[in-house]
């Protein structure tokens, strides 16, 4: 073969040469994905102490990370491509205007360090999503776990999920600023495939519920967008604290609203709104266990689907965090014949609508209800179809 065979002698050393030299600069790169998440049922429950029910979805965050020399820090987001934050392992803060989304990376650094787990040399770290942005599917929490599983292998930590969720729901809290409960971190971080994860998070136990087969979820996007570090949130999650303390002041000793009675709540119990605030809690709480019960003694979809449409009426009535938009999507996909339930799913205050279906709700069902909101408020939802997943997890094939 002459010149021919040496010819391919050194395309095939320096393809090897390349391939050496791109290992070489990856050497102890990790990664990681997070799913997002559903909140199935239990709408502002988990600050309240009270039992939830969430599905980590078949979409999240994947992230990967490469150590570096020195304490430099870079994170990178391909949803945020012009938003790089550069800074050390002892020089960062909390960022503002549009490199806040590393916030959520930043902050589980943050813990990390303060616990001894995070890694002590510098990193450069690259997030990229097929999880839609401000649906109310929780990108906050995936980024979160995303970012601790891959700076955990940095460090040579190894997680439980349990310690996983803590470390994530602290850097939200005390970090980022928002009073959340577990619900997000948690669901995202136990989900199982087909399953919904139910949460006591006044315990902080978790457990896996099978959904009903032939069932699936659809999620409306109203494409109102909402911030839950905004007022709206914390002023929710204040009245809640508000109606505990009137019922303790009553003596009531409870530790959190959730585990409230309905007749405790009389006129001159409270403030209307902080009264409207606490029935809501109490009945969603009995919702979330009735579902429970439903599903352990093999009680119709249809029957069960019905606290899904409740929720929302009361979310929307009593909590008062829904919207126009919102509320004309679950009353119309509630109409359909092959819808069990529907309801606001995440913080509420615009977002998005669940829909429980039948195998018998398709994509053109989807899209004409997507169109009459489109006629009535000038602008078309986008609807997407997702599948209850398995949860936040190291993703193998790295260097």
């Amino acid at each position: 073969m002459g010149n021919h065979g040496f010819f391919l002698y050194h395309m095939d050393n320096d393809k090897e040469k390349a391939k050496q030299a791109y290992l070489d600069e990856r050497k102890g790169s990790v990664a990681s994905f997070a799913p997002g998440r559903i909140e199935f049922l239990g709408n502002h429950l988990d600050y309240n102490g009270g039992m939830v029910m969430g599905a980590a979805i078949d979409a999240g965050i994947y992230a990967f990370a490469t150590p570096t020399e020195g304490d430099d820090i870079r994170l990178f987001s391909e949803s945020f491509e012009d938003a790089v934050v550069e800074s050390s392992l002892a020089g960062f803060g909390r960022q503002e205007g549009k490199t806040s989304w590393a916030n959520y990376c930043l902050g589980v650094l943050k813990v990390m360090q303060e616990a001894g787990l995070a890694p002590r040399t510098g990193f450069s770290l690259t997030f990229t999503t097929d999880l839609p942005v401000s649906v109310g599917l929780s990108s906050s929490a995936a980024l979160e776990l995303a970012s601790a599983l891959v700076l955990a292998q940095l460090a040579g930590q190894e997680l439980d999920r349990k310690e996983l969720v803590g470390i994530c729901r602290k850097a939200e809290n005390e970090f980022v600023g928002v009073p959340c409960g577990i619900l997000d971190q948690a669901t995202s971080a136990f989900g199982k495939k087909d399953h919904l994860v139910l949460i006591d998070c006044e315990k902080e136990d978790f457990s896996t519920l099978p959904l009903p087969p032939d069932t699936r979820l659809w999620v409306f996007d109203t494409g109102i967008k909402h911030d839950l570090v905004d007022s709206h949130y914390a002023k929710r999650h204040g009245e809640c604290q508000a109606a505990l303390g009137c019922l303790r002041e009553s003596g009531h000793e409870i530790n959190y609203l959730a585990k409230a009675k309905k007749e405790w709540i009389t006129e001159d119990s409270m403030p209307e709104n902080t009264s409207k605030r606490a029935r809501h809690v109490i009945n969603e709480q009995a919702r979330v266990l009735s579902f429970r019960e439903g599903l352990a003694s093999k009680k119709e979809v249809n029957e069960l689907g019905l606290l899904l449409n409740d929720s929302h009426e009361s979310s929307s009535l009593l909590f008062e965090n829904s919207c126009p938009e919102v509320d004309f999507l679950a009353r119309k996909l509630q109409a359909h014949s092959e819808v069990l339930g529907a309801r606001l799913t995440g913080g509420g205050f615009g977002g998005a609508v669940l829909a429980w279906t039948g195998t018998g709700f398709g994509p053109n069902d989807a899209e004409a209800i997507a169109k009459e909101h489109e006629t009535q408020f000038d602008h078309l939802p986008s609807v997407h179809d997702f599948v209850p997943s398995n949860g936040a997890r190291i993703k193998p094939g790295t260097a």
